[in-house]
């Protein structure tokens, strides 16, 4: 496994998994709780793999939405899509039942994935503090430079990966109220076949 690149200490800071860069080898986590490897999920298909901040954001059932009216299209360019987010396994059923989604979820609860792709970022104080209590959220608190225990979360991002892991298309937008267009994301992923 890849050494994983260090928490950012805010969104705006992330260092992200760039065009041209091969995705990482590094463990997730499936619905059914198994640790499995990255690569072995990939499975040498064309992916479009997407991390989002969890089940409990609004901007990122949205967005979960909009990819799923796209799927359809994605799968008939022969990619496969994936979500990732820090929600347990539990909590990502309850997201495909709720969303009715037909994708694979992957937990990246210990945000070791998203660190491997430059993607984790520890929040402030005052949002680990609000996003503890107002969501009830269990995920495993980390130690940001000073010492602090946070929550640490994915930038939103958006990877178009080609069957031998290379990237061909990344957005990454620390402002999590804004998504990548779905007509834009499959405009890329025709551009990358």
């Amino acid at each position: 496994m890849v050494s994983a690149k260090p928490i950012a200490e805010s969104a705006e800071l992330v260092a992200p998994l760039l065009v041209g860069q091969t995705v990482p080898a590094v463990d997730t986590v499936t619905l059914a709780g198994e640790k499995v490897s990255l690569q072995k999920v990939l499975n040498n298909k064309p992916t479009v793999l997407f991390f989002y901040r969890g089940g409990w954001c609004p901007f990122c059932n949205v967005q979960m939405g909009q990819l799923q009216e796209i799927e359809k299209d994605l799968v008939d360019l022969g990619y496969q899509l994936i979500g990732v987010s820090t929600d347990s396994p539990a909590d990502l059923q309850k997201s495909m039942t709720k969303e009715e989604l037909s994708y694979l979820l992957l937990s990246d609860f210990d945000s070791q994935m998203s660190q491997a792709f430059g993607l984790a970022f520890f929040t402030s104080q005052k949002v680990t503090d609000r996003y503890l209590a107002k969501m009830d959220l269990q995920n495993p608190l980390q130690k940001n430079a000073a010492g602090d225990e946070r929550l640490v979360l994915p930038a939103p991002a958006v990877y178009v990966i080609d069957n031998e892991g290379l990237v061909h298309f990344q957005y990454v937008n620390p402002n999590y109220k804004v998504r990548l267009d779905p007509q834009l994301l499959l405009m890329a992923a025709k551009l990358a076949k």
